[in-house]
């Protein structure tokens, strides 16, 4: 049975499960029961089908066990983010060197420097700095990869990264240096939390927005402690609930809902380009 067209997207196979996620084969609105993980994202039960030497893998059975097969680039950017860490700690010279580069200053933004509002997301201060945020990409990122498909997760954390910085550096100081993953990952985290309000009248989603929301009552704390980059993280949380409401909107039951994902959070990074360069 095709889905009711509805203001609300629903499950095609639960008519009363509000869900934000959709088929990226045909497109069908599906709810997390119904979701197979797949290297080209989250497929139906129909089209997860196992066809010739074709595996389909349940997203039950890889959850809370992600991997670089089914999560390329939130691996690679952990990958990426640990080495320049790694470089910096081993090599005073590459420190120095990546810090006068990608850090967010924003002296440095206002005459030019645009790709610091992005670049920053991969420098940061010290083992604990690093710890949380890497672990926090680890907990939030491979999950919602494996949901939306790799570019558009790409795409997403991009823009949240960038989003997080150009707040930062419109409402920040002028003298003020930023670096970190924070408004990328507090991206990842809004898009979350607008997930499990969508999934709110499941017992699962009120479960997982519970949750959600007393992380994020913790983050919010921690963001106004002296010496964190609120303005990022409040820029990035924004820009995370932005898309996946985008999403929700435009891409949930369409045929190429991944290029849909992908070209929304893109709008946002060249949004954020524009911005800083003429604001």
């Amino acid at each position: 049975m095709e889905p009711t067209e509805t203001t609300v997207p629903v499950c095609y196979r639960h008519p009363d499960r509000i869900t934000g996620l959709s088929c990226s084969r045909c497109g069908k609105p599906i709810c997390v029961e119904c979701s197979n993980d797949a290297s080209v994202g989250q497929l139906c039960p129909e089209c997860a089908t196992p066809s010739g030497r074709h595996q389909v893998v349940r997203g039950r059975q890889i959850y809370g066990k992600p991997s670089f097969q089914t999560a390329p680039v939130s691996f690679s950017i952990m990958a990426v983010t640990v080495a320049i860490y790694v470089l910096g700690a081993l090599s005073l010279d590459f420190k120095i060197w990546s810090f006068e580069t990608f850090a967010q200053v924003n002296l440095l933004i206002g005459v030019g420097d645009w790709w610091r509002i992005f670049t920053a997301a991969l420098l940061h201060a010290n083992l604990w700095h690093i710890g949380f945020n890497m672990y926090a990409l680890y907990l939030f990122g491979p999950r919602m990869e494996q949901q939306v498909g790799s570019p558009s997760f790409a795409a997403l954390y991009l823009a949240s990264a960038g989003t997080g910085g150009l707040v930062s550096y419109l409402l920040g100081s002028p003298d003020q240096v930023s670096i970190g993953a924070s408004g990328a990952v507090f991206g990842l985290f809004g898009a979350w939390i607008f997930v499990a309000w969508k999934m709110r009248h499941t017992p699962g989603g009120r479960s997982m927005f519970t949750q959600l929301f007393v992380l994020l009552a913790i983050n919010v704390v921690i963001s106004l402690s002296p010496g964190i980059d609120g303005l990022a993280h409040l820029g990035g949380f924004v820009a995370g609930i932005g898309i996946a409401g985008l999403w929700s909107v435009l891409a949930v039951g369409k045929s190429n809902a991944v290029g849909i994902r992908t070209a929304i959070a893109t709008a946002v990074i060249v949004l954020d380009l524009a911005a800083v360069l003429f604001l």
